[in-house]
């Protein structure tokens, strides 16, 4: 907008000034058509607002425990895999046994003018062709029938683990690509709430965000004074409450489970673990955990879990508060439980 205005003044020629105007224009547009189709300037996209990164970050928590959930069942497949590739390695262990005595007795033979053709095959180099002529071995009517059938057992024993390790290194293939997409996803959401969060006033980001880490200590220190550790039901939900209170401060990290960095299911499996109490992975399993019980009934030590999804959980510990590993922006601290949707409770001891 110009700084000044000249004051407006009447024109003795109307019409003459109008038509001066119109030619103008005219060639204002005539212009434009020669320099090509006008183009509006770009518009900014429309900061979002605290809502909308709180939202950003349930998304990739909401990613962060299915990426955790994907993460426990490749685990068990590598495990199961290498599990099988051991079985493997012992049945192979037993059937050089059985062949080395074969052999003894094929030795036997061939000094004696002959070699049973059921020996022939099991001694070959190529042991698959064995399963393929196994009714061979069935007619043989050999003497050392029992012999040849504990070989015959042990082909079949590895090709039956062999054929189990290929399915589970599918398995682990496809946990693999599960892991990968789920990764992307939270790497993206995550990405976006920061360039959000990098955008705003810092009183802005502090609302969202809730304050300093010194702020959430010294919150955090009020509640605990104020809680008595004796409403905890037993020995272990109190342990589980004393280690979450001293991760207080702690970053999150997503997929992490401690010593130092936290999501929020690995913040309570972490708690229980240190009161040697053993807890599923993700949220979801977590709720299904223990005993559900009522919001009016919530002792400290039990397990509060939000939204619809069941995609947050933290450990309840008292009047009202809970310790939780909110999202990357803010560490493990102190919250009111009726911050976020509530969805339920469970009392695993």
């Amino acid at each position: 907008m110009a700084a000044h205005r000249r004051s407006r003044q009447r024109p003795t020629g109307g019409t003459t000034v109008r038509a001066a105007a119109t030619v103008v224009l005219a060639g204002a547009a005539t212009a434009a058509g020669f320099d090509g189709a006008g183009h509006a300037a770009p518009q900014p996209a429309p900061a979002l607002t605290g809502a909308d990164v709180d939202r950003l970050y349930r998304e990739a928590e909401v990613a962060t425990e299915k990426y955790n959930g994907a993460k426990e069942k490749a685990d068990s497949a590598r495990q199961r895999l290498r599990d099988l590739q051991d079985e493997t390695a012992r049945a192979q262990a037993r059937l050089n046994e059985a062949r080395e005595a074969l052999g003894t007795v094929a030795a036997a033979q061939y000094r004696a003018g002959g070699l049973d053709p059921a020996l022939r095959l099991i001694l070959s180099d190529d042991p698959d062709a064995y399963l393929d002529g196994a009714a061979l071995t069935e007619r043989a009517g050999s003497r050392h029938h029992a012999e040849l059938g504990r070989a015959r057992a042990r082909l079949r024993e590895i090709e039956k683990l062999r054929g189990a390790a290929r399915v589970e290194a599918k398995t682990l293939t496809a946990r693999r690509a599960e892991l990968k997409r789920h990764k992307k996803t939270i790497t993206e959401k995550l990405s976006a709430a920061r360039l959000e969060l990098s955008r705003m006033s810092p009183e802005e980001r502090a609302r969202i965000t809730g304050g300093s880490d010194r702020a959430a200590r010294s919150a955090a220190g009020a509640v605990r004074d104020a809680a008595a550790p004796s409403q905890a039901p037993n020995a272990r939900a109190a342990q589980a409450v004393a280690y979450a209170h001293r991760k207080l401060g702690s970053p999150y990290v997503w997929g992490a489970t401690g010593p130092d960095a936290f999501d929020c299911s690995g913040l309570v499996l972490a708690a229980y673990r240190s009161a040697g109490v053993s807890l599923p992975r993700t949220t979801y399993a977590q709720i299904g955990a223990g005993r559900r019980v009522s919001r009016s009934e919530l002792l400290p030590g039990d397990l509060v879990f939000f939204y619809s999804g069941i995609s947050h959980v933290g450990l309840y510990i008292g009047n009202g508060q809970m310790i939780h590993a909110p999202n990357p922006s803010a560490p493990v601290r102190v919250a009111p439980v009726d911050q976020m949707p509530f969805a339920g409770a469970t009392r695993v001891v």
